[in-house]
């Protein structure tokens, strides 16, 4: 499966508490941190909800 690499470029502050829980939850809290995650659809729904407080790259494993 595909693995993608999801960066925090957008800051959580004044965003509705389902974001700041998805972000919390796919493993972001601090500005500029990265973390890698398999492409699974949940993930990907998650990603989705915050794409406009995250950058997301593919990995090439």
């Amino acid at each position: 499966m595909a693995r993608i690499k999801v960066t925090k470029v957008r800051s959580t502050i004044d965003r509705p508490p389902y974001q700041k829980a998805t972000m919390e939850a796919l493993g972001l809290r601090k500005m500029n941190q990265c973390v890698e995650h398999e492409a699974t659809p949940q993930i990907l729904g998650m990603v989705r909800a915050v794409n406009h407080l995250v950058k997301v790259e593919e990995v090439n494993a």
